[in-house]
């Protein structure tokens, strides 16, 4: 089995918490089950797992109670033809070649089954307001931001800010509202410059308003679910699913978490009363879902938003609790989001998408 096969298999008896991380390491969406002989016995895909999460399903489960067990394959001699058009009908992300046996013998993936430049693959259109909130300072990339606003930080040959566009232009977005204040003139004169096909309608904050008190200045012109994302992240979940999640839940608010997992690297001690040992764990690990800055908020929250205030999502979300509303969390895996608001996630982002 070589190894390039071998790290999209998984056997049933893992746990949703390895598989994730074998999902974020493969990049791909996807993962199939086979048994001790590499029969298949289903897949196991980003979606299956972000259901069992909503459903309160634990981590330390095992992947047999999460997968999906009526697997799509072909056998060895498959018209190529035939499983493209399949492919592109279902929206498979890979389908598995076996054998006789039953064996998985290759995997065929969407990319090298559909001809880009012969079938359009953009995304399902999206029906919202997006609002990308660029009129921060940018301290943590200093002394960059000292001379360029953090949205106009490159990546490659292009900049954030035309990175997180790009994603939404890939959902027949083409209208985009942009809020700004830290070195406004430099973003506004960059994009009169490369005359974009979209439109940009700005935001000016006279003041810094914090992570989401900009709305308040678009009162009365929104009637659409609106898409807030923050200008330095970049997000490569399914927009249209965080959507159709968001509307199909009757949310308020709704926000995209990303499962972490992290290591301490010492033994960690819970005493009792007097200093007396409880426990003690060997380098325990810990999962949690950490909000990563992209956030839908309903057309008629704006008008609880408080004008000309610093107001954060934190607050909106805060004051919804109270009031009875419902907040939604759409879990992604660790390796869908690439953060650049600081040095050292700023270098892994361009390491990720320029090698």
């Amino acid at each position: 089995m070589n190894k390039e096969l071998e790290q999209y298999l998984i056997t049933r008896n893992t746990t949703v918490k390895a598989a994730m991380k074998q999902l974020d390491s493969t990049h791909r969406k996807v993962l199939f089950i086979v048994d001790d002989n590499r029969i298949l016995e289903g897949s196991l895909s980003d979606g299956d797992i972000r259901r069992w999460i909503l459903a309160e399903g634990t981590l330390d489960a095992e992947v047999g109670d999460v997968s999906n067990p009526t697997t799509f394959c072909v056998q060895t001699g498959f018209d190529v033809d035939n499983v493209r058009q399949i492919v592109f009908e279902k929206k498979y992300a890979a389908v598995p070649v076996c054998n006789q046996k039953g064996e998985i013998i290759e995997i065929l993936f969407w990319d090298q089954l559909i001809d880009g430049s012969a079938i359009q693959t953009t995304h399902e259109k999206i029906d919202a307001h997006v609002v990308i909130m660029a009129g921060g300072q940018g301290t943590r990339l200093e002394p960059f931001t000292k001379i360029l606003p953090k949205p106009l930080i490159p990546i490659g040959n292009k900049t954030i800010i035309e990175l997180i566009i790009d994603n939404f232009l890939q959902y027949q977005i083409n209208h985009f509202y942009i809020s700004v204040n830290h070195k406004a003139k430099i973003i506004k004169s960059y994009f009169e410059e490369v005359s974009p096909d979209y439109a940009i309608e700005y935001i000016d904050e006279d003041q810094p308003m914090g992570t989401i008190g900009a709305l308040s200045l678009l009162r009365g012109k929104l009637t659409k679910p609106i898409i807030v994302t923050n200008c330095d992240i970049i997000i490569n979940a399914d927009y249209a699913e965080f959507l159709k999640f968001h509307l199909d839940n009757g949310y308020d608010l709704s926000l995209i978490a990303s499962m972490m997992n992290s290591k301490v690297p010492y033994g960690v001690c819970e005493i009792g009363k007097g200093g007396i040992l409880k426990d003690f764990k060997e380098k325990p690990e810990y999962s949690f879902l950490a909000s990563v800055g992209m956030y839908i908020v309903n057309a008629d929250m704006v008008d609880k938003i408080p004008e000309k205030t610093f107001y954060h999502i934190t607050d909106l979300m805060a004051y919804q609790k109270k009031n009875g509303g419902k907040i939604g969390v759409f879990p992604i895996g660790q390796d869908d989001w690439m953060d650049t608001g600081e040095w050292h996630e700023y270098r892994r982002t361009v390491s990720r998408l320029t090698l």
